[in-house]
């Protein structure tokens, strides 16, 4: 298969950077000093599990550059960089094309569909800490690397033996696949573990041992994966396991001293994933009659500092 990656942060570079690694046609669709540096040194990915990856000589061009058609193009960009993906996707993803986005935003892949009825577009999601640390430089200090996809209820499953193949494909590459048949269960659950660490953690102003240490934070995180659970049972979505458990688990296995992307988008004083991560909720507690208490005075807070 040939694929494409639009966006090349920590989630896009590891993804691109393990499919290349594994001899798959990977093109990164990149910009600024990123772009050079791929170009000209190719991409390094430092791992803690499995030393260092680097790609040499690195598929890297401008996304205005490209002018092929993807078999796969995964969309890896920040919630607030989605208008530009829709526009990349509207212009290369042909007929054929699975356009797959990982982002930290639970039902991306909806919001992309409503703008791109010709396109197949599905809904995915990644369990990766990753950071771009620099120009063609990757950060992976966990080795955790799970990426689930699939089509959403009622879409048209044309391209589904496609997608199966691509499980088999990313699995080769070492990345734990799941081409799953309940994408809205398996993205929410992924979303409960995410939303609350950025929304805890920015609040607090905190790193992850606080959440293994601080008793406070800790129970902050509970309470915000509790409210996120609660709006999925009123969605209609049963988890298979419990969210709690599962996501603390998560939790105690980080090294200490890491933060979230939302965090660091903050303290750079660019724009964050504030709206995406921390008022959807509020949002969509509104929406379906879900009280969100927690959620509600971490997003009053954020609106006093400008970031809803």
């Amino acid at each position: 298969m040939k694929f494409a990656i639009f966006g090349v942060g920590g989630t896009g570079g590891v993804i691109g950077g393990y499919l290349a690694n594994a001899g798959n046609d990977v093109t990164f669709l990149a910009r600024g000093a990123h772009l050079k540096a791929m170009q000209e040194k190719g991409l390094t990915i430092h791992t803690n599990h499995r030393g260092d990856i680097h790609i040499e000589p690195c598929k890297a061009v401008h996304a205005d550059d490209y002018h092929e058609t993807p078999d796969v193009l995964f969309i890896c960009v920040k919630y607030y960089g989605l208008a530009a993906a829709i526009e990349v996707t509207r212009r290369i993803a042909g007929p054929d094309t699975l356009v797959i986005p990982i982002l930290n935003v639970f039902g991306t892949g909806a919001v992309m569909q409503e703008k791109l009825p010709d396109k197949t577009v599905l809904d995915g999601c990644i369990y990766v800490f990753a950071k771009r640390s620099g120009p063609g430089v990757i950060e992976q200090p966990q080795s955790i690397l799970r990426v689930f996809y699939g089509f959403r209820p009622g879409q048209d499953s044309r391209l589904a033996a496609k997608a199966a193949e691509l499980e088999k494909i990313m699995r080769a590459a070492d990345i734990h696949a799941h081409f799953t048949d309940d994408i809205q269960r398996d993205a929410l659950t992924k979303f409960s573990f995410v939303s609350p660490m950025g929304a805890a953690g920015l609040y607090f102003d905190v790193t992850s041992e606080a959440f293994q240490e601080n008793k406070e934070v800790r129970d902050t995180f509970v309470g915000l994966v509790k409210e996120v659970e609660a709006l999925g049972h009123a969605m209609g979505i049963t988890f298979d396991h419990d969210l709690v458990a599962t996501d603390l688990k998560l939790m105690d296995a980080f090294a200490p001293g890491l933060t979230t992307s939302m965090q660091r988008d903050v303290a750079s004083g660019g724009p964050s994933e504030f709206k995406g991560l921390v008022s959807r909720i509020v949002e969509l507690g509104e929406k379906y009659h879900v009280p969100t208490p927690l959620y509600q005075k971490i997003n009053d807070w954020g609106k006093a500092h400008g970031l809803a």
